[in-house]
């Protein structure tokens, strides 16, 4: 299934941190885990601007709070406005 945005929105695929473990050595669990920050663009909305400067297969980091959770063929992506994204990571 394909999902397209609208407007100034993107489809994010969540980029999950790797086990994250303390200085000692002990594991923590997802629970106590803060929401992961950010996500690969799989999709760029409509909007002419947006899609000069973001494109697809951008790595992103987005506002902890923002946007919408949706489940699609098993994998979680998030959709969220132009507002939500804080930065374009580069490698």
């Amino acid at each position: 299934m394909k999902i397209k945005p609208l407007d100034d929105r993107l489809v994010l695929e969540i980029l999950e941190e790797e086990e994250t473990k303390t200085a000692s050595g002990i594991i923590i669990p997802d629970t106590a885990k803060e929401k992961p920050q950010m996500g690969k663009v799989v999709a760029v909305g409509t909007d002419e601007d947006l899609q000069e400067k973001i494109k697809e297969g951008d790595k992103v980091l987005f506002a902890k709070y923002g946007g919408e959770e949706i489940k699609l063929d098993e994998k979680e992506y998030k959709i969220v406005q132009r507002a939500d994204v804080l930065a374009i990571v580069e490698d």
